[in-house]
């Protein structure tokens, strides 16, 4: 993980981005992996660890309607949240993940294991992402770190093969 952290930080740094993040599922996870890496105040702006509907919605703008018709582990949630978290900071990318990593909380139509991702450039790109992970609670959580860091570098190589 430690590895993977670093290489989003040096991309971030190259380009002159500060990253911030809006987690549910992972409860901060993806924060703490960033700033186990010395220096990472560079390139980390802030993370917001959103668990509760209310949260997301004080926190993040993400609107009452759109976790109702939807719910909050869905595409056009995990969007808001990414687009809240360049709104409510200093940041230019921004990662957003919600999910349900169990062993309790999963229905017939979203199972343990369904994960959202978004990432977002601000004024540029946002793109998002479903994944269906496997394991226990804490694997599932790993999991859905190392996938939101993976995407940072993969919206960070669209812009630079884009330049």
């Amino acid at each position: 993980m430690d590895i993977l952290a670093a290489q989003v930080g040096g991309q971030l740094k190259a380009h002159g981005l500060m990253l911030a993040t809006a987690e549910s599922c992972t409860g901060g996870g993806v924060a703490q992996a960033i700033t186990e890496i010395a220096g990472s105040s560079a390139w980390f702006e802030r993370g917001f660890v959103t668990y509760s509907n209310l949260a997301k919605q004080q926190m993040l703008g993400v609107n009452e309607a759109t976790l109702y018709q939807h719910g909050a582990v869905s595409e056009a949630v995990v969007r808001e949240m990414a687009a809240g978290a360049l709104k409510h900071s200093h940041a230019q990318v921004s990662l957003a993940v919600s999910g349900i990593a169990g062993p309790d909380g999963g229905t017939a139509d979203k199972p343990v294991g369904t994960v959202w991702f978004a990432w977002c450039i601000k004024d540029r790109m946002c793109v998002a992402h479903l994944h269906h992970l496997h394991g226990n609670r804490s694997e599932v959580r790993a999991q859905s770190v190392r996938i939101a860091l993976q995407g940072v570098l993969n919206l960070l190589s669209q812009i630079t093969e884009a330049a």
